[in-house]
This record gives structure tokens, sequence and C-alpha cells, in this order.
């Protein structure tokens, strides 16, 4: 009896593992690759080198009053490059905000724009290491959010600048200032919409997915599919 239930137990091990190495696998051919490319940041043929959340300290300064306490929020920043990355022609960075659909500002540079940034701020780098410069200050405010911060003030004007800055415990110094812009309402139109359809669609590729593991484990392991119809917050009840 102990070797027919180690016997058993081991079938039931063999076929978990068997599910558990196709449930990865299933999950691992996520292709979302048709519905990125519906971006319309992409229509002038930019492409995304960065898409990462970054947490950014919201200001807010009205031409009358006095610059407003500041509010920390996880802002969405993604780099599109016209161009070989290490040669760019063109740099843009939209700043967009899942608390807020319409919160939409973009930073739009070339050589000839950034020789005037250059001179004004005394960059020590070229435009072809802007890129490279402005990825690691966001990765340095995500990792180490007390050393390195990223500060947005926007006006009322619709202007807005990114300011990145360092905590040197003795003293602040600022890093790099990026001048940034409120896109036009078509634009977020289009964003907006393109948000609402690529997270529609992908929903619906999860869900088709999950038909496909239900069924899976119906067929290898009938009784583990009802272990997990049964935990709480299962949502596997409609592809019994």
């Amino acid at each position: 009896m102990s070797r027919l239930g180690a016997s058993f137990r081991g079938g039931k091990s063999d076929a978990r593992d068997d599910m558990n190495r196709s449930t990865a696998s299933a999950f691992d051919q996520f292709d979302f690759s048709a519905i990125e490319d519906m971006d319309p940041s992409l229509s002038e043929g930019h492409r995304v080198v960065y898409d990462r959340e970054c947490p950014f300290e919201l200001r807010v300064q009205s031409e009358a009053g006095p610059q407003e306490v500041g509010t920390l929020e996880a802002i969405q920043c993604k780099i599109l490059v016209l161009g070989d990355e290490s040669n760019p022609q063109h740099v843009r960075i939209e700043l967009t905000s899942e608390n807020d659909l319409f919160f939409h500002y973009t930073h739009s540079l070339d050589e000839s724009s950034f020789r005037r940034m250059q001179e004004q701020q005394k960059l020590m780098i070229d435009f072809t290491d802007y890129v490279t410069c402005v990825l690691k200050m966001l990765n340095s405010c995500i990792k180490e959010p007390h050393s390195f911060l990223a500060v947005f003030l926007m006006h009322t004007d619709g202007n807005a600048r990114l300011d990145f800055i360092q905590n040197m415990e003795y003293k602040f110094v600022e890093l790099l200032s990026c001048d940034f812009v409120a896109s036009p309402e078509e634009v977020v139109r289009h964003q907006i919409t393109f948000r609402y359809n690529s997270t529609k669609s992908k929903l619906a590729l999860v869900q088709s997915r999950l038909k496909d593991v239900n069924g899976l484990v119906k067929s290898k392991n009938p009784s583990l599919l009802l272990q997990m119809q049964k935990q709480p917050g299962a949502r596997t009840g409609g592809f019994r």
C-alpha cells in the first residue's frame, strides 16, 4: 500500500509539474507587440527605448499665488527616439499618469535645441549621450528615491519643467532640467483612446489564455481545478 500510495503521489506530482511547465510556457507566449505598434506616439517613425513608472513630486505654480505643496505620484515615463539610439535625429519624452488620463506632457528635443539647453545649463554631455543620461537619472530616482528626486513643476499656462535633483545630505544639487509642454487636446484624446483599446485587447488575450489554462488543468488534474475554484477570489468559474 505504501508503494502504491507513493506511486500515486508521484503520479500526481509529475502531473502537477507538467501542468506548471505548460502554464508557465503558456503565459510566456503573450505577444502584445501588435497592440503596442498602434501607439500614436510612433506615428512619426519614433521607437520606444524606455517605458517605466518613476516617482515624481508634482507641484503646481500659479502666476499669482505661491507654489503649492508637492504630491508624490508614480508617472509613466516614455522615451522615444527617431533614428539610431546612439545617434538620434530627435528625442521625445512623454509623461502620463494612471490617476489622471488627461495628464499628458511632452518634451521634444533635436540637436539644435539641445545646444541651447547645453549652453544654458552648462552641460558636459553631447546630444548623443542625452537619452542615456536621462534614462540613468530616471532609474536612479526609482532605485534611490531618497538620494535622487524628480520634481515636476507645472504652470497654469501649460508649460512645465522636470528637475532632476540629487540630495547630497548637506545640500540639494540640480543635475538637469527638461522643459515640457501640455499636449494638445487632440493628442490627449488619441492617447486615451489607444490606452483604452490597448487595455481592452490585452484583457481579451489574458482571458482567452486563462480559459486555455483552465482546460489544461482540468484535463491534467481535475481535483486541482476544483481546489483552485474553491479558493477565495478565484475567477475560474466561468471556464468550467
